[in-house]
């Protein structure tokens, strides 16, 4: 289990570091995700995965069709409109007076990933994302594990 623990630590480090947020774009952040429901973040989830689908490495994986794609545009569409110019209209507008296209960028970039723990969550995915642990090559390793203490 330590093991496991330790990869989990290291694929997280993948994941590369945050960047640098001002307190104008913390406060966009903070209201986009104060401002964003369970089903939001799944709508975000959503349409995160159905624009990676067309990635030519991953395309073969997924079966979206042009009408789900249409739909989760429009869905983010609504929710990206509605966060932007009714719940966070004062803070959008901070952000783009300051900082620009980086402060949205990192505004939503932070709503990304809040968006994406809640699916992490989910048993299921959790248990889909540990999988390839059962063929890890235990003994290399430990081996590794063990010469870094």
């Amino acid at each position: 289990m330590k093991i496991f623990a330790r990869l989990l630590l290291c694929v997280s480090v993948l994941a590369g570091p945050a960047a640098f947020a001002s307190p104008a774009t913390d406060r966009l952040s903070t209201c986009l995700t104060d401002n964003t429901s369970g089903k939001d973040r799944k709508d975000l989830a959503r349409w995160i995965f159905v624009a990676m689908s067309v990635h030519p490495e991953i395309r073969s994986l997924s079966s979206v069709s042009p009408e789900t794609r249409d739909q989760a545009d429009k869905t983010m569409a609504a929710l990206v409109t509605r966060l932007l110019t009714a719940n966070c209209e004062k803070q959008t507008r901070e952000v783009v007076s300051l900082e620009g296209n980086m402060g949205m960028y990192n505004a939503f970039r932070a709503l990304g990933e809040v968006a994406m723990r809640e699916l992490m969550g989910s048993p299921e995915v959790a248990a889909s994302v540990g999988g390839y642990v059962r063929h890890l090559d235990q003994k290399k390793l430990e081996s590794v594990f063990r010469s870094g203490k």
